[in-house]
């Protein structure tokens, strides 16, 4: 695998091939990413979950994420690694700037900001300054407190209508990837089919252009196994072994089934 940019992804996008995405926190587990071949990697925030604990997101810090976002980078030298602005480090735009160039410095390709009309200042201005950013709509784990729990997000007209239109304001505002998290399918078919950037579903059905799943959950090393999720390492005997199958299902089409996206 060539060193993975944000022009390899669009041009993915454009010739209509799908593209595998991991998250991942440390340097082992990116080694075996990149020798399977897995064009991105996302630093989430996640790992106040899978690794220190919590119940959610909202406890990461910065110092988090810039020490495991410098140990994934590494274990891998050729996947674009994509690192999440942990709870509250973007809420102005002079912390999104001093926050960005942390992750950046640290060894990051983009980050990923949590959030919809109300980003629209604050990603012209990481754009305009050559930091790329990458979206997230609908299940925002940071603002789990607020949804009142991890819920499907965008079941209703206006809720769908409302994600839509931020998906535009975000792109014309000059992100170069969105995530869409735990959204019925057709609704991430036709948001996929609109824009013009890569999309990456979880629990988005099978239509996005990518798929991501937490390196803990594909390997079926969870507690307790997300819906949309899927043990590769059961059929596949090894780590390597499940995390190329995972990308050739992906790239394939074969995973995600119907039985892992939302109505």
């Amino acid at each position: 695998m060539k060193t993975v940019t944000i022009n390899t992804l669009n041009a993915l996008k454009e010739k209509g091939e799908k593209f595998p995405v991991i998250t991942a926190y440390d340097a082992s587990f990116s080694r075996l990413i990149e020798q399977a071949g897995i064009e991105v990697i996302l630093v989430g925030d996640s790992l106040g979950n899978v690794i220190q604990g919590h119940d959610s997101t909202v406890p990461v810090t910065m110092d988090d994420m810039i020490y495991h976002i410098q140990s994934v980078c590494r274990g891998n030298r050729q996947s674009l690694v994509i690192a999440d602005m942990p709870f509250m480090a973007y809420a102005t735009e002079v912390q999104a700037m001093e926050n960005a160039a942390l992750l950046m410095q640290a060894g990051a390709n983009m980050v990923k900001l949590e959030g919809g009309a109300w980003l629209e200042e604050t990603v012209l201005m990481l754009t305009e300054r050559g930091i790329p950013t990458c979206g997230h709509l609908g299940l925002t784990p940071q603002s789990v407190n607020k949804l009142g729990g991890y819920r499907v997000q965008g079941r209703d007209d206006e809720a769908a209508m409302q994600m839509i239109r931020d998906a535009h304001l975000l792109e014309d505002a000059g992100i170069d990837i969105l995530v869409l998290e735990c959204v019925p399918s057709a609704l991430a078919k036709q948001i996929t089919e609109e824009l013009h950037i890569p999309v990456i579903g979880i629990g988005a059905g099978p239509d996005t252009n990518a798929q991501v799943l937490v390196i803990y959950d594909m390997l079926g090393l969870s507690p307790r196994l997300p819906a949309f999720a899927k043990n590769f390492l059961a059929e596949s005997g090894d780590v390597g072994s499940a995390l190329k199958t995972y990308a050739d299902e992906v790239r394939s089409g074969a995973f995600p089934k119907p039985e892992h996206g939302f109505t």
